[in-house]
């Protein structure tokens, strides 16, 4: 059964998976959590809830159906635009190949898929596929939580605060907008190549300074 979720930012529908279990890209080359993964928004709040949790379960089993993909496209055949994981990422390949076919048969709507799982190779070639459609806005997430990001590639990262967005990238203007996206698409469109995110809670804070003091050491 498809079960989809709307978040108070987002103003739209999203289909989600629960955090870190379902998130490789999370996991650095020293088998820690990358930075940005440390203060995670989806492993806080509303989303530790059960009644939160129980639904992004249910969507780790129902992908595996034969009928997911027709039964998600008649889901959103209404949509305009659609996210795909407000939490989780596409731990499986197969999972990101039926994302791919839904992409493919609902023109109509415009999807934004913020992911990590670009660090695999084994991804490389269905995530070049669905960044191809028009319809499609594939967003590789930075790991960093100072602002860094792979330049020559659509994606987003987080910035420490307004004065530390990077060179070239949109700053995304929730913060200045009670916190909720309103009318802003950035993160749809292909014509802006970085969304930066300013940093925001105590947690994340600690985990900049702890960045900012391994850099200065690395130096």
């Amino acid at each position: 059964m498809i079960k989809l979720s709307k978040t108070s930012k987002l103003g739209c529908m999203s289909w989600s998976l629960n955090a870190l279990d379902t998130c490789s890209g999370s996991i650095g080359t020293d088998g820690q959590l990358v930075d940005a993964c440390k203060s995670c928004y989806a492993t806080q709040g509303a989303y530790i809830w059960s009644t939160t949790k129980a639904p992004r379960d249910s969507n780790k089993i129902d992908w595996q159906r034969p009928e997911w993909v027709a039964d998600m496209v008649i889901a959103l055949a209404k949509q305009t635009h659609f996210r795909w994981f407000d939490s989780g990422d596409m731990y499986s390949l197969d999972l990101a190949e039926k994302i791919y076919a839904v992409m493919l048969m609902s023109p109509q709507c415009k999807f934004w898929l913020p992911t990590r799982m670009a660090k695999f190779a084994k991804y490389k070639d269905v995530l070049a596929r669905m960044q191809a459609l028009d319809n499609v806005m594939v967003r590789f997430s930075s790991d960093s939580v100072i602002g860094e990001f792979t330049a020559g590639v659509h994606g987003s990262t987080i910035a420490m605060d307004k004065d530390s967005v990077p060179a070239g990238a949109f700053m995304c203007s929730a913060p200045a907008n009670a916190g909720k996206c309103g009318t802003c698409r950035a993160c749809w469109s292909k014509d802006v190549p970085v969304v930066a995110y300013i940093a925001h809670g105590h947690k994340i804070k600690k985990v900049i300074k702890i960045a900012l003091a391994r850099d200065t050491v690395t130096a």
